[in-house]
Order: structure tokens, then C-alpha cells, then sequence
């Protein structure tokens, strides 16, 4: 991690940036990093750049995505189809190429750039687009931009308000473990690049981080209206609840899920992250780290999702525990539906198209 994250270190954190080897004592002159800079030339905008939440029912397509989730399959008759994920900073689509071989298949990889040509189509409640043609294009070609959805400068700002709300935490337990997390650079590069999801809430690079800082900002609000609550137990939750997302899904470029991810999934690695940390607080701090307040962190990590059918072992049992599921949850559902809004193909109407996947249209409003 850069000491860009690092904004006052006492005795304690010393000790722990010195044993993870992460302060450099030589900082980049001025003059450097603005050579650097000069170096980076801006790649030009392709014409009439048509973005995923931009496309239109029976709108001839010829656009590059970033590629994922490419799969060969067989349809009902038997014949062979090529189904891919495309991708660009917007959002996502899924894509068809009928009657494909092996051949298709091997032309390019999950990750690559791709230029698509075909026909965008509605279907049940969602576009798609059927591809007559698939070419891999060199990733010089391509504007950055173009598949990017948080700037760096954005991402760097979130990690600073990060840092500032877990130091503004009273105790000392929970600070110096967040503190390990912070000076630790393996997962801090993971927190600014991973997706909070493949698909659904948050599903793009750093959207991760964005989703736990609008948590925590959440709990801030709402936890002085319930004098009840302990504030900085719900503040690191919030940190932690979705930690293991780091390892259990791949964003290098695509997205993806990991064969540790797809074999423990991000409550078990959430926790496991967890006991790591915890040790190395107790070395850092030559002291035990509180058993009951562990136990509390791994049980809203393991709780968050609220209900056994969601992939919880345990149901929240916690007033904190509580809390952080539902407004977890209060914060995904309204990332998701903002998105559907903003991606319905309905321009004209004042309703969404129905969504199986939520058994309801979407009232958008009267647009005066």
C-alpha cells in the first residue's frame, strides 16, 4: 500500500507498517510523476461510441466490449451457440452468435476486447444482442475510458474516507485492527479493484469499495438515532461484511469468480481474513485481541445476507448484526433498481419493462 492511505501513524501502526514492509522512505519528486504523467497519451474516442445502457431495440450494432463469461453450448436441436458477456463502463449485455464452433470459441479469451457486429434485441425484460461477428481487438486500440466507471481520482478519494471513519472509531480494539487492514497492500489494491458483484448490485471495478463506503456512511446516519446501538461495532461491520468478495471473485480485467470463491464463497473467506488480521493485531499490539468482540465481527459476517435461502449459516441475532442486514441490503437494492431505471429500454413510458427477477415493473415517474 502508497502512503497515500496512511495519514498518521503512532508507535503501534509503526510497528505494523515495519513488519508488512509497506513505508517507503523515497517519495517521487514532483518532476517525476509529471514526466510520468506526459508519457500517458489518450487513446481517441471510436465514433459514434454506443454504450450498453444506450442501446435500443433493433439497433444494428458494431461496437468493441470487454468480453467475459464465454461459453460454447448446445441449444435444444442439438446446434452449437457461443454465448458471451459484454461489458463497458455502463453496464453489461448478453450476447449470441448462432450456429458457432470451436473455432469461434478459441478466437478470443475472457478479458479481451472484442469488436461485435450484430442486432440488439429486447427480450424478456432485458436487452441482448445477437452477433453475427466476433474480432479480438488490441487493447491499444481501445479508450480506457470507455470501460472504466470510477476514476482513479474517485477511488483514491473513497479510500480516504474510508480510513477516516474507521480511525474516528473509539475503540482502541477495533482501531488498531482496522488499522492492519489499512497498512496491509494485498488487500487494499484488492478493495479499490474488486466488484461487490458479477452481475447485480455494484458489478464493475471498485464498486466494491463504493458499496462499503455507502454502508458506512448509512450506519453513521443512522446509528445516533438508536442510542442502543454500538457505533463502532456497526461501522466495522460494515467494513468487513463483504471483505472476502477480494478472493472470492477475479477483476483482471473481467469479472469472475475464483476457485477458492466458487468452492467457500466470501462469508467463509470474509471470516478467514478476519482471524489473519486478528494475529497479526495481537503481534503488532503484544496483547489478545477481545474473544466476545471477535466473535461478534465473524457473526455479522457470517449473518449479513439475513436468511438461510440467501446463503447465511447463521440469522443475525445482534442488534448490529440486525442492522447491517438490512441497511446492506437497503443499500443494494436501491444501488439495483437505480440501475434498472437508468438502463430501462422504455424511454417513452413512465414504467420499466416487467423484471422476472424481481416479479415487478418499475414505476420511473412522469417526466414533465
Amino acid at each position: 500500500m502508497s502512503d497515500t492511505y496512511v495519514f498518521y501513524l503512532n508507535p503501534f501502526l509503526m510497528q505494523i507498517a515495519t513488519a508488512l514492509k509497506i513505508l517507503n522512505p523515497v517519495a517521487p519528486t514532483c518532476q517525476a510523476a509529471k514526466s510520468s504523467s506526459q508519457l500517458q497519451l489518450s487513446k481517441p474516442k471510436m465514433p459514434n461510441r454506443r454504450f450498453v445502457n444506450e442501446l435500443s431495440d433493433g439497433e444494428a450494432i458494431e461496437q468493441v466490449f470487454l468480453a467475459s463469461e464465454k461459453q460454447l453450448r448446445t441449444n435444444r436441436n442439438g446446434n452449437l451457440y457461443l454465448q458471451v458477456r459484454l461489458n463497458d463502463r455502463t453496464g453489461s449485455v448478453t450476447s449470441m452468435l448462432w450456429n458457432a464452433s470451436q473455432k469461434h470459441h478459441d478466437a478470443f479469451d475472457n478479458g479481451d476486447f472484442v469488436r461485435v457486429k450484430g442486432t440488439a434485441q429486447l427480450y424478456n425484460g432485458g436487452m441482448q444482442i445477437l452477433a453475427k461477428q466476433f474480432d479480438k481487438v488490441d487493447s491499444s486500440e481501445i479508450d480506457e475510458s470507455d470501460f472504466v466507471t470510477l476514476s482513479n481520482q474517485k477511488l483514491e478519494s473513497m479510500l480516504g474516507r474510508v480510513a477516516e471513519l474507521l480511525r474516528s472509531m473509539s475503540n482502541v480494539h477495533l482501531r488498531n485492527l482496522a488499522e492492519c487492514y489499512l497498512v496491509d497492500d494485498s488487500f487494499m489494491s484488492g478493495l479499490r479493484s474488486a466488484p461487490a458483484g458479477v452481475k447485480n448490485h455494484h458489478a464493475y471495478h471498485g464498486g466494491l469499495l463504493e458499496h462499503i463506503l455507502s454502508l458506512m456512511e448509512v450506519c453513521q446516519l443512522v446509528a445516533p438515532r438508536y442510542p442502543q446501538l454500538n457505533v463502532d461495532l456497526l461501522l466495522m461491520g460494515a467494513f468487513l461484511h463483504d471483505s472476502g468478495k477480494i478472493r472470492e471473485l477475479t477483476y483482471s480485467p473481467d469479472l469472475g469468480y475464483s476457485d477458492a470463491g466458487q468452492l467457500l464463497g466470501h462469508l467463509v473467506q470474509g471470516v478467514s481474513m478476519l482471524d489473519e488480521m486478528i494475529a497479526e493485531t495481537e503481534k503488532q499490539a503484544n496483547e489478545p485481541f477481545p474473544v466476545d468482540l471477535a466473535n461478534q465481527l465473524r457473526h455479522m459476517i457470517v449473518s449479513h445476507h439475513g436468511q438461510y435461502e440467501y446463503g447465511s449459516p447463521k440469522l443475525p441475532m445482534t442488534l448490529e448484526a440486525i442492522t447491517l442486514h438490512h441497511l446492506d441490503n437497503l443499500d443494494a437494492k436501491i444501488h439495483s433498481v437505480s440501475k434498472l431505471i437508468e438502463e430501462d429500454v422504455n424511454k417513452s413510458s413512465p414504467w420499466t419493462v416487467y423484471h422476472p427477477s424481481i416479479g415487478r415493473k418499475i414505476y420511473k415517474g412522469n417526466t414533465p
